[in-house]
């Protein structure tokens, strides 16, 4: 009875990460549009229940129900039409009903995601590490969209990430799990004490929880020895982004890129994961211990 073990060869396993990342990308897509508008419903029904009203009846809105459509004129997606990457190509990035056009989110979002994957293979090969990387990238993806796009980082994604990390580590597949346990804790309560001590001096918070959560999920992925790694990397990202903002409206360009944490903590996390040893290698002053 043959096997499926050539799945695992060197030479095959990264594109076949290659293809379950993009498909997973494309769903990654329908988890950025779709989980935001599926917790202000769920926040409006609560303050509905709050105020003593009824919540309004309302149609089935989640990851699965209804079927992708056209934001613009509401025509529902062929199987055709929703193959990563090559359905955007054929359509020339416009719908097929309305010609309305296609953000280039879209398939940037199905490229990250099937190279996340596909690089992951490549270097840790068939693991444990490999998988959780896989993991990572795909929901630190869907984190960053998010946030850059509403401010959310919400903990249908962040808690269940910082799960994932202490599970894969259970077998140290990255950090031994004592360095994971530390690093979870260590990544929220530095946060939350910058936050703390930003609120006492200005009176407002300078993040929200969500970046917390979001710092504990790369701490028990990496541990608490990378910490002070992805800070100064997320802090450079900033910059690099930042910069890029300024050029860009100097030019009268409006790239309409919002300043969330997330999206920078989120990338600084994959940049980590995959190069923070060779870093800390040539770097050394950046680690704890």
């Amino acid at each position: 009875m043959p096997t499926l073990g050539w799945l695992a060869q060197p030479a095959v396993l990264p594109w076949v990460a290659l293809a379950l990342g993009l498909c997973i990308g494309s769903f990654l897509n329908v988890v950025i549009h779709r989980l935001p508008r599926m917790m202000e419903r769920e926040w409006r029904a609560q303050c509905a229940e709050l105020a003593g009203q009824t919540p309004p009846a309302a149609e089935r809105y989640d990851l699965v129900a209804p079927r992708s459509a056209c934001p613009a004129c509401g025509h529902r997606l062929r199987a055709w039409e929703n193959i990563p990457v090559l359905s955007w190509l054929a359509l020339r990035g416009r719908c097929s009903a309305c010609g309305a056009r296609i953000s280039l989110k879209y398939p940037l979002v199905e490229l990250l995601a099937g190279s996340g994957a596909a690089y992951a293979a490549w270097r840790f090969g068939p693991s444990a590490a490999a998988l959780g990387a896989a993991l990572f990238v795909w929901f630190t993806i869907a984190l960053a969209f998010i946030d850059q796009e509403t401010g959310y980082l919400p903990d249908d994604l962040t808690l269940p990430l910082v799960w994932i990390g202490l599970l894969v580590n259970l077998g140290g597949a990255f950090v031994p799990l004592s360095d994971a346990v530390i690093g979870a804790a260590a990544g929220y309560l530095f946060l939350w004490s910058v936050n703390a001590a930003f609120r006492a001096l200005r009176g407002m918070d300078g993040m929200g929880y969500g970046d917390f959560k979001l710092y504990a999920a790369v701490g028990a992925f990496l541990g608490w020895k990378v910490l002070p790694l992805v800070i100064l990397l997320s802090s450079l990202v900033g910059l690099v982004f930042g910069s890029l903002q300024m050029f860009s409206a100097r030019r009268g360009w409006d790239w309409k890129f919002r300043f969330h944490f997330g999206p920078y903590l989120a990338l600084a996390g994959i940049l980590a994961m995959f190069w923070g040893p060779a870093i800390l290698q040539r770097f050394p002053m950046l680690r704890f211990a």
